[in-house]
């Protein structure tokens, strides 16, 4: 008998996915260039020449061996130094190579850093609107996800309602700043009332609570946002990164989980994740993506373009009538649909080209993403499409 657990996810296939397949097939049909397609977070900038120049000389003149071969369990030592030493100048921390492993992406982070802390039955918190793969990454490792309601007007921390979930099962918090699909970060006072309250309710139920913090959009930061390292603000915090992003190398699936050095067991839950990889088949990242990132760690791709295109598509969307929280970073804008059900809506702005996601999947019915890592020429293109969808579907919105 096959595993009815994984066969039955098949009739909840992602929503971004089957739509970013829908533009794939539209733009066959009229060509991709006339098809506005806002579904799906894959960077639209080139990776840093230095990323670059690193893949190559370690493919022309390195060993065979040392680029090819498997890499050990935990990773690469002196990436994991080069990791540690970049985190500490930025952020003011004190890591060694012992609190880096490396990990296949984000997910492959979260995935390791779950099963450090949680047993299954125990259960993690984490706040809408929230990335919808945090299902399978918590629930399939036998913990369970309890989500927080959004806090609609400014989309930081429902804290009355945190409080009311946080139980004595709840073994782990998390979070994503700067946020998918919101765009907003958390502002220090946000983090500090967290860990605040986290602090409280651990020594309330006797065992700690760890702060699990997804972090692949931290350095796609906007003008006057404060860039606040959230290993700072709480102690028992497990950073999980990315290179995804800030490299634009998404396909090389290439991150770390850095475990803060106040935490407690800090090293023994590195030593653990080498452990867990046995378990689920995540060990041993690509030898060469490791060595050329490590060359890159202090730099990321020219990323000012998201910036430009939030603003375009921000103030097109306030004039048009759209409720909307500014994003301070990431690439995602995420408003208020002009009808309650979000997925109507979307549905019917395809008719105009427009690919949107409805916000159903991520926690906030009655919203929608759009992700905006696309040429900022493509973007000034869909606007007319935009006023067309708005103007005939709803009337004029609030123009001028």
């Amino acid at each position: 008998m096959i595993a009815m657990q994984y066969k039955d996810m098949l009739n909840g296939k992602s929503v971004i996915r089957e739509l970013s397949e829908y533009a794939t097939a539209r733009g066959k049909e009229i060509g991709y260039e006339n098809v506005f397609d806002y579904s799906l977070g894959n960077p639209s900038v080139p990776a840093p020449e230095t990323f670059k120049k690193a893949m190559i000389k370690l493919l022309t003149e390195a060993d065979s061996l040392e680029v090819h071969g498997y890499s050990p369990s935990l990773g690469i030592i002196p990436v994991k130094e080069k990791i540690a030493a970049s985190l500490n100048r930025r952020f003011g921390m004190d890591y060694s190579q012992k609190h880096i492993f490396m990990t296949s992406g984000a997910a492959g982070a979260i995935a390791h850093a779950v099963r450090t802390v949680t047993v299954e039955g125990d259960e993690v918190l984490t706040f809408a609107p929230f990335f919808p793969e945090y299902n399978p990454y918590i629930n399939l490792s036998g913990a369970r996800l309890k989500v927080v309601p959004a806090d609609t007007e400014s989309f930081q921390v429902n804290f009355d309602r945190f409080r009311e979930m946080l139980t004595d099962k709840v073994m782990a918090v998390l979070i994503n700043t700067p946020n998918n699909p919101s765009g907003v970060v958390y502002k220090r006072e946000t983090l500090e009332k967290l860990a605040d309250i986290m602090r409280q309710k651990g020594q309330e139920y006797g065992h700690e609570i760890y702060l699990i913090s997804d972090e692949p959009y931290r350095e796609i930061l906007f003008e006057g946002v404060e860039e606040v390292y959230v290993s700072k603000m709480y102690e028992n915090t497990i950073s999980c990164y990315s290179y995804s992003k800030s490299l634009s190398v998404p396909g090389e699936r290439i991150g770390y989980i850095a475990v803060n050095p106040a935490c407690k067991d800090a090293e023994t839950i590195v030593n653990m994740c080498g452990q867990i990889s046995r378990g689920i088949g995540h060990n041993c990242p690509s030898s060469i993506i490791q060595l050329a990132a490590a060359e890159a760690v202090d730099e990321t791709s020219d990323l000012s373009v998201y910036e430009k295109n939030m603003n375009i598509l921000y103030e097109e969307l306030v004039k048009l009538g759209f409720t909307c929280v500014k994003p301070g970073g990431t690439f995602y804008i995420f408003p208020k649909a002009l009808e309650e059900d979000a997925k109507v809506f979307c549905e019917k702005a395809k008719k105009y080209d427009l690919i949107l996601v409805p916000g159903d999947t991520f926690g906030c019915p009655g919203y929608f993403r759009m992700a905006y890592c696309i040429d900022t020429e493509k973007v000034e293109r869909s606007i007319p499409a935009l006023r067309r969808f708005v103007e005939a579907e709803y009337g004029s919105g609030k123009e001028g």
